[in-house]
């Protein structure tokens, strides 16, 4: 089974931290180029030293700003002049509240960045995948764009979102070559996911251990999953071995049966 992506031409957004570091680690153990971007310094200056002599490049870029994706994408023409991959992982995880407590700014920016900033990078990316001669889109969603999830109506709403971007862009898109796919995660272990659980739990009134044990109750398994068991599926759907695959939704979550 081939799943080489030696010399590929790959973008990670939010690649200096979480999901997106394991995403990145991944490539570059392929054998791919990678440019990745994120909002935050530390992250940029953590993930630099970790790749120090690795075939990894870096920019500050916010996925929401349409000045800055556009600066980004033009700077990757200069030096690329075609991609072959951009995994849109960027995402945040919006306010825990109840609909009437939702503020529109909360709701504003979790769309911003989990909705339009795939768009935005999408319509950048594409010339220079056709470029290519074709490639690969990847999209994260989340077990919470097939599923209902009570007190997350902002950040549920924006991954519904992410999966009818994936399937109208295969549609579109496959004739050149293009495949898009979306990974949705279920709880993966983090310091991203303890910070949800901490708040689920403030919001229905019991402690973090009780809020743990309820969502995991949820999940077939019982288990989180891990930041590498998405990149692995990533990788993969990238591959030659998953020259097949497209405008999927593909779950990687030890079966979520329900959130809330």
């Amino acid at each position: 089974m081939n799943t080489s992506l030696k010399d590929q031409r790959v973008v990670v957004t939010a690649g200096a931290q979480g999901i997106g570091l394991a995403i990145t680690a991944s490539f570059v153990a392929t054998g791919a180029q990678v440019h990745i971007c994120d909002v935050s310094d530390d992250f940029l200056d953590s993930a630099r030293k970790q790749f120090t002599g690795a075939p990894v490049t870096f920019s500050k870029t916010d996925v929401a700003n349409e000045a800055q994706v556009d600066a980004m994408f033009a700077d990757l023409t200069q030096r690329w002049g075609a991609l072959d991959v951009l995994v849109n992982n960027a995402g945040i995880a919006g306010p825990t509240a109840k609909v009437e407590e939702t503020e529109l700014s909360a709701w504003d920016q979790t769309i911003a960045v989990n909705l339009t900033g795939p768009f935005l990078c999408t319509r950048r990316a594409v010339p220079l995948l056709k470029k290519a001669g074709g490639g690969s889109i990847v999209n994260i969603s989340s077990a919470a764009g097939r599923l209902g999830f009570p007190l997350r109506t902002p950040y549920s709403a924006s991954k519904f979102g992410v999966i009818g971007l994936t399937e109208s862009w295969a549609m579109e898109l496959g004739p050149s070559n293009i495949r898009v796919n979306a990974i949705l995660p279920g709880i993966v272990a983090g310091e991203r996911q303890e910070r949800v659980i901490a708040a689920k739990a403030a919001s229905y009134g019991i402690d973090h251990e009780a809020m743990r044990e309820r969502l995991l109750s949820k999940v077939s398994m019982r288990k989180m999953v891990t930041a590498q068991d998405i990149a692995n599926q990533i990788i993969y759907i990238c591959s030659p071995a998953g020259s097949a695959i497209s405008g999927q939704s593909l779950s990687v979550c030890g079966n979520v049966e329900h959130l809330g």
